[in-house]
């Protein structure tokens, strides 16, 4: 709700109280945007919901509200409408105010949170000696945007990364190269990234088909575990070597993380499963320690457990992410943790929470939350893969979408006959390749899956960071093109007289509701059809038929109508940079 409608709900109780008494200082006036803009801006359908309290038809219920509501500073006289709708229209001079108010403040009226805290987001997550895949796209982005938008609101933000940088596949590489390439467990990059890949999978291989291999890596997890100099130092090489392709791609995308892998909880296991002996909820079972849990049945139908540490003493995800969670609250003091996964995570999340409640982990200020996305499909609307049916490189992903990107803009730029620089070109088309693979995938609900098509996500039409990027665009070329500083129009006032005008501003005030939204609910794409609505109406407003003249209009009308058009371009870029967007000057 945003500061408008928070005013003219407080109006509305207090002319509920004087109409019909005390006994209706809690009701709820069911204020709400109205659906159509030619019935005004709000309605109240309260009068309908208390005719049978009232035992009175709702439009008499309507008349004694509306006689006891003053909304005079904010909008015209209410109407009553069919069967007692009580409608708003918002003042001309009311909105003019609101403008004036937030032109000259560098957050366009956005305050920060009430109660700002300690809030964890723990996303993108990829595993050591294994690629980026299209798969971690969706944790990477939508935990950076939700990153984004927390700390603009003012909260203390610690982005996490858990990478996974421990247990039995470091064992299984490490005993599978000390056989084939030694030299890589004792000299930096004496292997690249692909031939690590290519190594790991033959390490699987092998675990999974030869006895005495299985062995011999579960020897090195013990040595590794117990500190073992040359296994240990085995396998920092081989993290430092994943750490440099990871940051190579989180430079791509301008992500920043701190990484706290799966190690750095190693040796707080222990403790974990001692504290939940002691609080009574753990149980052997066959040999291994477990936890067992309320709403989860195996296919039998009885209850099931979560393993907390194996038959053979050894320890689980389950476990590392108790570790984690315990360290979180107790440690890093925070008031929010937040998991960006897949949703196939979403019974593993549900069953560690359990957990950690019931052992006593979890203050009541504290919030867990698992934010799940859907999966990336390809556009025939399988799971995404290569043509060869493997999983598709990040890298090579975020590389094509530059190259296209690049390829559109020259054959653009050769279409208009204009000559640019490479230095341009190269920038544009990194801005736009990169900002429309972010867009495309956060402009989705999260939790459905999404088709990925580079066709769509650049089209300078349509939903597409290309049309709001052109959006920006368009309006620095009229600053351009007028010879207009826009930071010295602040002392000039605001005048609304077109209704392309009157729709632009309505909208432009409503930044703050969205920003709200998406902080407590954690859903972007509600950010992304707000920019994309603006950029449409912004289009409307500035078209050359149905809006208005700018730069060749009079005063005051052409001053105000640049300050206009200043507000929506700071709109969109604020916008863009919660999303993780950078604009462009020129396109």
């Amino acid at each position: 709700m945003n500061p408008t409608q928070e005013k003219l709900k407080v109006q509305f109780e207090q002319a509920l109280v004087a109409a019909f008494g005390t006994d209706f200082a809690r009701i709820d006036p069911i204020l709400v945007p109205a659906s159509n803009s030619k019935f005004g801006d709000y309605q109240a359908n309260v009068a309908l919901s208390l005719s049978k309290k009232l035992g009175k038809q709702p439009r008499l219920i309507a008349s004694s509200i509306v006689e006891k509501l003053d909304v005079s500073e904010i909008c015209e006289p209410p109407e009553i409408a069919g069967p007692g709708f009580i409608n708003l229209k918002l003042k001309t001079a009311y909105l003019e105010a609101q403008l004036n108010g937030i032109q000259v403040d560098p957050r366009l009226g956005i305050p920060t949170a009430k109660t700002p805290q300690r809030e964890i987001v723990d996303f993108s997550s990829p595993n050591i000696a294994k690629e980026m895949h299209v798969g971690h796209l969706r944790s990477t982005i939508i935990g950076d945007a939700i990153a984004r938008v927390l700390e603009f609101q003012g909260h203390d933000v610690l982005r996490l990364n858990h990478v996974g940088d421990w247990g039995t596949q470091f064992g299984m590489l490490i005993a599978y190269l000390r056989e084939v390439h030694p030299q890589a467990l004792t000299t930096a990059n004496a292997l690249d990234i692909g031939d690590l890949v290519s190594f790991y999978r033959q390490a699987k291989q092998r675990f999974d088909t030869d006895e005495a291999f299985q062995e011999t890596a579960r020897q090195e997890v013990v040595r590794l575990q117990a500190g073992g100099e040359d296994t240990l130092h085995a396998w920092k090489l081989l993290c430092e070597q994943s750490r440099r392709e990871f940051q190579v791609i989180y430079n791509l995308l301008d992500i920043k993380l701190i990484e706290r892998g799966e190690s750095f909880y190693n040796p707080l296991l222990p403790g974990v499963v001692e504290d939940l002996e002691k609080s009574g909820l753990l149980v052997e079972n066959q040999g291994a320690k477990c936890v067992f849990l309320e709403g989860f049945t195996n296919r039998e139908g009885e209850p099931l457990p979560l393993i907390v540490q194996k038959s053979d003493g050894g320890y689980n995800y389950a476990t590392t992410d108790l570790a984690s969670l315990r360290y979180r609250i107790q440690q890093d003091e925070a008031k929010r943790i937040i998991y960006v996964t897949d949703a196939g995570q979403a019974n593993h999340f549900a069953q560690f929470f359990q957990v950690a409640r019931k052992a006593g982990w979890v203050p009541e200020d504290v919030e867990l939350v698992h934010v799940p996305f859907g999966l990336v499909l390809g556009e025939d609307g399988k799971k995404f893969k290569t043509r060869s049916g493997d999983t598709v490189r990040l890298r090579d992903l975020l590389d094509e979408a530059i190259a296209r990107a690049h390829a559109d803009l020259k054959a653009r730029l050769q279409e208009e006959q204009r000559q640019e620089t490479e230095e341009f070109i190269n920038e544009v088309a990194n801005v736009v390749g990169i900002s429309a693979v972010k867009y495309a995938d956060l402009s989705q609900n999260r939790t459905s899956n999404y088709v990925f098509s580079f066709d769509k996500m650049l089209d300078l039409k349509g939903n597409t960071a290309p049309y709001m990027l052109y959006a920006y665009a368009r309006i620095q070329g009229i600053s351009r093109k007028g010879d207009i500083n826009f930071q010295e129009l602040g002392n000039h006032a605001v005048v609304l007289e077109h209704e392309t005008e009157l729709a632009l501003a309505k909208y432009l005030l409503q930044l703050d509701e969205v920003v709200n939204s998406v902080e407590q609910d954690l859903l972007p794409h509600r950010l992304c059809e707000y920019l994309y609505e603006l950029s449409k109406k912004f289009n409307q407003f500035y078209d050359r038929d149905r809006g208005v003249r700018v730069l060749d209009a009079e005063e005051p009308q052409r001053t105000s109508r640049l300050i206009i058009c200043d507000l929506t371009a700071r709109t969109l870029k604020l916008g863009l940079s919660l999303l993780g967007i950078q604009v462009l000057e020129r396109m």
